[in-house]
C-alpha cells in the first residue's frame, strides 16, 4: 500500500512541473478508450480493433445564430476535437503543447466519455486526468471552473476552463464509448458512434443523462462548437474514409469523419484541418525522441495518475505498456491530401 501511495504521489508531482520542462516541445498523445484497451489488449502488440464500414455522413447546416458556447476570442486559436480524453496527449504532441506554450488559444472537445461501460465516475476520472495533463503543459496547477451549456442544437455539454487562463477550455459531450469491436457495452445499450452513423441506433444518450443525440443533432453540435471557437486550425482523429483508419479505434474513425463532414458548414476549408494517426501510427518510423519524448511521457503519466486502468508510476512503465509505448514515440498529422482517401 505504501508503495502504491508513493507512486501516486510521484505522478501527482508532475502537475507542478515548471514551464521550462515543457520548452523542449511536449508531445501530446491521443489515446482512445482506456479501460477497454487494457481489457482487450493483446500482450504481444497492443489492442486489435475491429473494422466496420460506415455510411456517408450528411453535412449539417450552418448554425443560425450566435451559440451560447462562444468564448472570448484569442490568439491563433486551435480547435481540437477527439474521440476520447487522452487522444490528444498520445497522438497529437508536440503540436498541442507547442501551441499552449506559444500562448495560442486552445479549445478541446471530447466526443465520447471513454467510459468502457464503467459509468460516469470512471469518465470523470479520465476528465480529471486530462485537466491535470493540461496543467503540466501550461506550467501551472490551479482550479478549473465547470459549467453546463445548452447549445442551439439542443445538446448539453460540460465545459471546464482554468480559473486563471480562459484561453484554454475543455468541453465534453460524454457520449457512450463504442469499444474496440464497435459494438458498445451492455451498460450503455450496446451502442456507440458506429451504430449512430450507420442507422442501427436512432440516438445515443450521454452517460451523464443529458439530452439524447440523433445523428443530425451530433453533426449540428460539432458545427456549432467549431463556429463558436472560430479556429484558425482544427485537429482531430483520422477519418474512416482514410486508409490510415484501418486498424484504428472505431470511435477515432467516427469522430474524424464527423468533424470532416461538419467543418465545411462553418467555412473551415481542408487547408485548415489536420488529422492525426491513431493506433496505426505504430507502423510508422519513430519520430519522438530525447527530451521531447521525456516531456510527452510526463504529460501522459500525469493523465494516467487519474485513470486507474492505465496508471503508470514511472516513465519506463508507461513506455512498456503494449501499444501505448509505440504511440508515445510517434506523432503523425496528415493533411486532407495525405489521407489516402478511398
Amino acid at each position: 500500500m505504501e508503495r502504491e501511495q508513493d507512486a501516486v504521489r510521484a505522478a501527482r508531482r508532475i502537475r507542478a512541473t515548471r514551464r521550462g520542462l515543457l520548452v523542449g516541445g511536449l508531445a501530446l498523445v491521443a489515446l482512445g478508450g482506456g479501460a477497454l484497451l487494457v481489457r482487450q489488449i493483446r500482450r504481444s502488440g497492443g489492442p486489435a480493433p475491429a473494422w466496420t464500414p460506415l455510411r456517408a455522413i450528411t453535412p449539417p447546416d450552418a448554425p443560425a445564430a450566435l451559440s451560447p458556447a462562444v468564448e472570448a476570442p484569442g490568439i491563433d486559436t486551435a480547435m481540437m476535437v477527439w474521440a476520447h480524453a487522452d487522444d490528444d496527449i498520445i497522438f497529437a504532441n508536440p503540436g498541442l503543447a507547442d501551441a499552449i506554450l506559444s500562448g495560442a488559444t486552445v479549445r478541446a472537445v471530447y466526443v465520447t466519455a471513454g467510459d468502457a461501460g464503467k459509468g460516469i465516475d470512471y469518465a470523470r476520472e479520465r476528465e480529471a486526468g486530462i485537466r491535470a495533463a493540461y496543467d503540466v503543459m501550461r506550467g501551472v496547477t490551479g482550479e478549473w471552473d465547470e459549467r453546463e451549456i445548452t447549445l442551439l442544437s439542443g445538446a448539453r455539454i460540460t465545459r471546464f476552463v482554468p480559473a486563471d487562463e480562459p484561453r484554454l477550455s475543455i468541453s465534453v459531450l460524454r457520449l457512450p464509448d463504442g469499444g474496440l469491436d464497435a459494438k458498445g457495452f451492455a451498460a450503455t445499450g450496446n451502442a456507440g458512434l458506429t451504430q449512430l452513423i450507420n442507422g442501427d441506433a436512432a440516438e445515443l444518450v450521454p452517460i451523464d443523462g443529458g439530452p439524447a443525440y440523433d445523428l443530425p443533432r451530433l453533426t449540428a453540435t460539432l458545427a456549432e462548437l467549431l463556429a463558436a471557437a472560430a479556429p484558425r486550425h482544427v485537429c482531430t482523429n483520422v477519418p474512416h474514409e482514410s486508409a490510415y483508419a484501418h486498424g484504428d479505434h472505431p470511435d477515432h474513425s467516427c469522430v474524424g469523419s464527423l468533424v470532416r463532414a461538419s467543418a465545411p458548414a462553418v467555412g473551415l476549408t481542408a487547408e485548415r484541418m489536420s488529422y492525426y494517426l491513431g493506433y496505426p501510427s505504430q507502423d510508422q518510423p519513430v519520430n519522438v525522441t530525447g527530451a521531447v519524448l521525456d516531456a510527452k511521457v510526463e504529460v501522459y503519466r500525469t493523465y494516467a495518475a487519474d485513470d486507474p486502468v492505465v496508471r503508470c508510476a514511472e516513465a519506463s512503465t508507461c513506455l512498456a505498456q503494449p501499444g501505448f509505448g509505440e504511440w508515445l514515440r510517434r506523432t503523425y498529422p496528415k493533411t486532407e491530401a495525405e489521407l489516402r482517401l478511398s
